[in-house]
């Protein structure tokens, strides 16, 4: 059985980020605070204007859906799973992303 996004009931910050995620990298940059981290294919990006430069090269460099199959907390942290499919080395792989709100 597949698993909706909304079924999840992922906090509103984190379905954000989700529903933002290939077309609005304004949107998703906003999901982060000013001091907020990602990590992403061994490069460190430190605040919302290095988030959705990141964001915006990712977008267009790969065609990618991303699809939130399960959702766990752990010591204050969330963590989401996501079935990514895409043109990607190593597609279609499942991601873990962690969030601390």
């Amino acid at each position: 059985m597949k698993t909706s996004m909304k079924s999840l009931n992922l906090p509103k910050p984190i379905a954000t980020y989700f529903a933002a995620d290939k077309n609005d990298s304004e949107t998703l940059s906003q999901c982060f605070t000013e001091n907020a981290v990602v990590k992403d294919e061994g490069h460190t990006y430190k605040g919302r204007a290095a988030i959705k430069q990141w964001k915006t090269g990712t977008s267009t460099k790969y065609e990618y859906t991303s699809e939130p199959v399960a959702c766990e907390e752990k010591d204050g942290i969330i963590v989401v799973t996501s079935h990514l499919v895409g043109n990607f080395p190593g597609s279609p792989v499942d991601l873990r992303f962690f969030f601390k709100l």
